[in-house]
């Protein structure tokens, strides 16, 4: 099953010539075999942000969202509160599995790093932190082994056994 991916990094100062990022998140994605249908650069700006993920979840062509940036606690960063409103249902477990991977790299300073995931309009979506380091541990160590079983579920098409 090819799994198609849009991304979209969240930022007020990344174009495409510094979205370091945003560049590694589609070829990390693209590596671990999935498909990269569309990416883009949106500013930091709640409506903006929440109408850019609206857009990607009413296509047709798209089977999950990564967003990448403004996941953290300055003032311009809304992603997490942007995104929010449209999800259905919460992975909680992916921000709390997130922030103890995190915990190994950087310490007590994970408690700030904020990474959401959830289904919304039949998708996945995830937010994750800017930092090339934050997308390289999201999508080596909880998107690839997982993106695939999401996306299955989210579909319908993972039974799982009645006890």
């Amino acid at each position: 099953m090819t799994i198609r991916v849009a991304t979209i990094t969240c930022s007020d100062t990344r174009t495409e010539a510094n979205d370091e990022g945003g560049a590694m998140l589609g070829g990390l994605l693209a590596g671990a075999g999935f498909e990269v249908v569309s990416h883009r650069i949106v500013r930091e700006e709640t409506i903006g942000l929440r109408t850019a993920a609206a857009d990607v979840l009413a296509r047709s062509d798209v089977d999950a969202l990564i967003m990448t940036g403004g996941t953290g606690l300055a003032p311009r960063d809304n992603t997490i509160e942007a995104l929010r409103p449209l999800i259905d249902k919460e992975v909680v477990g992916f921000g709390e599995a997130f922030r103890r991977l995190s915990w190994e790299q950087v310490g007590a300073r994970a408690i700030l790093s904020n990474a959401l995931a959830g289904v919304a309009k039949d998708k996945v979506v995830i937010a994750l932190p800017g930092s090339p380091k934050a997308v390289s541990l999201a999508v080596e160590q909880l998107i690839s082994p997982t993106l695939g079983h999401l996306v299955a579920l989210v579909r319908g098409r993972t039974a799982h056994p009645t006890p």
